[in-house]
């Protein structure tokens, strides 16, 4: 290890200026904290977060469209734990099942077909959120579902593509990043190739790394020597678990049962192409279009800066909130919910709790 933080220093005085590196991964966020890879590396190669937790970019309208789920006449609704404590308009799941609304946690989404299985008096309903990752888990749900002639299930499809949200990001003119550390887990389903207009189109280095500190230095040296020879590409590091052509099989699935559409993300907007919908031929399973939903209008708390931190336009401490008003005890924004978002790393691993 010790030789990778020697060239990783090399390198930053060959490049001859600051570097900016984005991980995109919110496990990344935290292995990079716990692991203490800021204090190995030369400060002004600085490490920013990015847009990949799905906690914190599920939007305001879709939890409060699950909440208004979870309070309909004869509806169940479960949902992964981690969505219990994100902010909606007025409440959280948490808070509304506290209040009487039908919620459930459950830990895979067979389970919630299994709950639809036993429990046919009752409308069962999954909120879907995640990235590509949670999304062949899902398609593989729908699928035994119709195969079982299961008639009560839905999901409420939240899913969004990481992709198209780098695409955005760049084209921002606010978003200054030299290269991209690459999320292992969502690159084991896509593969290598979503990645490649970072480098076509934007020249913006970029390699998918595993999670140990050998991993993560292993990729920003990756990085860094791209940037010093001036040409870009996308390299896989993580190739224990990463192959160039992904899971075919992961990505057929979704392909079958979804297609992608414009999708809101939280803190940052509407981005073309960025969520996945239900084909019409399986619309049946389609909560969005079973239910009747009134459309949320709330909008982002005052002075929450989740967004800027989600775009690497910020970090969590210069947020007027982090430590605050916002602690993972009481969350403003969502970035301070999931282990994994920017603004709860941040307070937990960054010496910055008080």
């Amino acid at each position: 290890m010790k030789r990778l933080i020697d060239e990783i220093a090399r390198l930053r005085t060959a490049i001859g200026r600051p570097v900016k590196l984005m991980e995109v991964c919110g496990t990344h966020t935290v292995a990079i904290f716990r692991q203490g890879i800021r204090g190995l590396i030369p400060p002004d190669v600085r490490l920013i977060s990015g847009p990949g937790c799905p906690v914190c970019v599920t939007a305001i309208e879709d939890i409060d469209a699950a909440i208004q789920l979870s309070q309909a006449a004869g509806v169940r609704l479960l949902t992964f734990g981690d969505m219990m404590r994100v902010p909606g308009g007025k409440l959280s799941l948490m808070e509304a099942r506290a209040g009487g609304a039908s919620v459930d946690v459950i830990y895979s989404p067979m389970d919630a077909l299994q709950m639809a299985k036993n429990n046919a008096g009752s409308q069962v309903v999954f909120f879907a959120t995640g990235f590509e990752t949670t999304s062949p888990l899902i398609a593989a749900t729908l699928e035994e579902a119709e195969r079982a002639g299961v008639e009560n299930f839905f999901i409420y499809s939240a899913h969004k593509l990481v992709p198209p949200a780098l695409s955005a990001l760049l084209d921002s003119p606010e978003v200054l990043v030299d290269g991209f550390i690459l999320p292992g887990h969502v690159s084991a389903i896509i593969g290598k190739r979503p990645y490649e207009f970072l480098a076509g189109k934007y020249r913006k280095p970029g390699v998918i790394t595993g999670f140990t500190a050998e991993d993560i230095l292993e990729g920003i040296y990756m990085i860094l020597k791209q940037i010093a020879a001036g040409r870009p590409s996308i390299e896989i590091q993580y190739r224990q678990a990463v192959k160039e052509e992904g899971n075919p099989r992961a990505v057929s699935l979704i392909e079958k049962f979804f297609q992608p559409e414009d999708a809101h993300w939280r803190g940052i907007g509407t981005i073309p192409g960025s969520g996945l919908r239900l084909r019409e031929g399986y619309a049946r399973f389609n909560a969005k279009r079973h239910f009747s939903l009134a459309r949320s209008n709330a909008l982002e708390p005052m002075a929450c800066s989740c967004g800027e931190i989600l775009r690497g336009i910020k970090t969590p401490t210069e947020c007027a909130l982090f430590g605050k008003a916002c602690k993972p005890e009481r969350p403003v924004g969502a970035c301070m919910v999931s282990t994994e978002g920017s603004c709860a790393a941040y307070y937990k691993y960054g010496g910055l709790n008080g």
